[in-house]
């Protein structure tokens, strides 16, 4: 080869850039380099088998969805930055979060006893604190009533760290309490003002004509349409149905499947009209959005910090706040 064919060739190799690529639903990895963006697509659908049919394709990162589509984007990412490859009309799921939420479609049928469920979510705030934030309140307590020996144990910290821990639980389990407590007060306060201008609009009214009663007509779906909530558990929908602004006390798996329900469907499991499932699962859906852009934002912050893969433990707030 002469001088200038090898020159060629280290400057080729210089610039292709190593990545990691995966389709959105499958756990398979391949690793490919790429010079540009194009190529990295071109790639992808090749060692990932997408139909040409399927094409073009979009390229995601895995971390948070952030949809890779600039040159000059990509060309600043990082080596070894890992990519979800979305076929035509496929879009980016919640779920493909790498560390975030992945731990949500394990099924519940893993916990076994009491033991074994604190075990395994020690074990998802071991892989990535911001679990926290996706967890029931029911979860958090069982981790808050854990004895602080044996959670160092099974986190390989120490008990300091682990109190740093507790106390961070305790704190948003408090949070989630005062947002329920504030809510309550604001319906109360909603309801007040409704009652005063019925009273105020019966008063400033003439005498009217006696009002007659009318019968109200059941318009809820029959007990065949609650099949698209079999997926609901008994004790979810309990929670639902008894609870206070029950969003904030389900973990973001729960909150997920009352999503997919059909709300006619769910009106008539929980014995409410239309409109009330409806704004139950508007509620939710705004509570899912806000745990998982909190998950999103510790993310980011933690790919920027100093290369750590994991938020320090002593970086959470150690100030313990009674229930």
């Amino acid at each position: 080869k002469s001088p200038w064919g090898t020159a060629e060739s280290h400057l080729m190799a210089a610039r292709l850039k190593r990545c990691v690529v995966r389709r959105r639903d499958g756990p398979e990895q391949h690793g490919v380099a790429a010079s540009c963006l194009r190529e990295l697509r071109d790639k992808a659908c090749g060692v990932l088998a997408i139909d040409k049919a399927r094409e073009p394709i979009t390229l995601v990162l895995a971390e948070d969805g952030t949809i890779v589509d600039d040159e000059a984007y990509f060309l600043c990412l990082p080596p070894n930055t890992k990519f979800v490859a979305l076929a035509k009309d496929e879009k980016w799921s919640n779920k493909s979060l790498d560390s975030g939420t992945s731990w949500l479609s394990e099924s519940a049928d893993e916990v076994d006893s009491a033991a074994e469920k604190w075990k395994q979510l020690a074990r998802q705030l071991k892989d990535d604190l911001s679990n926290i934030i996706l967890m029931s309140e029911e979860d958090l307590q069982v981790l808050i009533d854990v004895p602080r020996s044996d959670l160092a144990e099974e986190l390989a910290q120490s008990e300091t760290k682990v109190q740093v821990l507790q106390d961070t639980l305790q704190q948003v389990l408090d949070r989630r309490e005062e947002e329920r407590q504030s809510r309550q007060l604001l319906e109360l306060y909603l309801e007040a003002l409704k009652t005063e201008d019925s009273i105020l609009s019966k008063v400033a009214e003439p005498e009217a004509a006696p009002r007659k009663e009318v019968d109200v007509v059941d318009t809820g779906t029959s007990s065949t349409d609650t099949s698209a909530t079999t997926a609901l558990s008994d004790q979810v929908l309990a929670a639902l149905k008894e609870k206070p602004a029950p969003e904030l006390c389900l973990d973001s798996q729960d909150l997920e499947l009352v999503l997919k329900a059909d709300a006619a469907a769910l009106a008539s499991a929980l014995g409410w009209d239309k409109q009330k499932a409806g704004a139950l699962q508007e509620a939710c859906d705004q509570e899912l959005s806000k745990r998982l852009r909190q998950v999103q934002t510790l993310h980011s912050l933690r790919s920027t910090s100093k290369g750590k893969k994991t938020l320090p433990w002593g970086d959470w707030p150690s100030a313990k706040r009674k229930k």
